[in-house]
């Protein structure tokens, strides 16, 4: 076992994490769900632009989707036990794959039958989501934090059943006051309430490096923590599970492990 490995059963041990079923699927609901979108805008994003940004929780026959839907139902039976349906995803350092992540985990959710995704940009230092998918991303969740936009002129489906993006907007060097801000907990706070089969996953920023994430989680249910193999250095994996330790870590995803 590698030492990044070590330190992350010993983090999961302190922080008693629980384990999770990777065999049981989420309970079906009666019916699937029918969505028609009256505001929301709709852009078709075509399967060559999510083919070549690496979304594969789309594609079926792609090997990496399977390893997806594990996670899916890992995530889901986790935060069902929670009783919650908002889910932030970090990482101690940029640069692991965080965003592509929850992208394809935020797709991989909305292709259960009975359920929603809202997916948010939430990484308003350097906000990527939008590139993903090949949408412009000129305005979204900063212009509502400063007032400049409604939240319903904001949202695109981008062709995916299901599934709502709230993109970051324009960067914004004081996102960590913003994200702290009475707004910002009445948005959340309305979007985990309003539909009761939506999901909501938030793209947040590394941990380490600024204060967004910490100051942003107290809003959230659950944190999924990205860590890379051999590039993730343990001392940092330990300091930011040390910061998040008030916070609700549902566990960690290991990227581009070897074998």
């Amino acid at each position: 076992m590698s030492k990044l490995k070590k330190a992350m059963e010993k983090a999961k041990a302190a922080r008693k994490v629980v384990e999770h079923d990777f065999v049981k699927e989420p309970e079906a609901a009666p019916q699937g769900l029918s969505i028609t979108y009256s505001q929301t805008e709709i852009v078709n994003v075509s399967e060559s632009t999510l083919k070549k940004n690496k979304i594969v929780s789309l594609f079926h026959e792609k090997a990496k989707a399977d390893q997806l839907k594990i996670l899916c139902a890992q995530v889901l039976n986790t935060m069902k036990q929670l009783g919650g349906n908002s889910l932030l995803v970090t990482s101690a350092d940029p640069g692991v794959g965080k965003t592509l992540t929850a992208i394809n985990l935020a797709v991989s959710i909305s292709q259960e039958v009975h359920y929603t995704v809202l997916l948010v940009d939430a990484d308003l230092r350097a906000p990527s989501v939008h590139n993903y998918f090949g949408l412009d991303g000129e305005r979204g969740l900063s212009d509502y934090l400063l007032n400049e936009a409604e939240l319903p002129d904001l949202l695109v489906n981008p062709g995916i059943e299901n599934l709502v993006i709230l993109p970051g907007g324009k960067p914004l060097p004081n996102s960590a006051e913003l994200l702290g801000a009475s707004r910002t907990e009445s948005m959340v706070r309305e979007m985990k309430a309003r539909y009761p089969e939506r999901f909501i996953i938030f793209d947040s920023p590394a941990v380490l490096p600024c204060a967004d994430a910490l100051v942003f989680s107290r809003l959230i249910d659950g944190i999924l923590l990205i860590v890379e193999a051999e590039k993730t250095p343990e001392k940092d994996l330990k300091q930011a599970m040390e910061l998040l330790k008030e916070r609700n870590i549902i566990g960690t995803v290991l990227n581009k492990a070897k074998g």
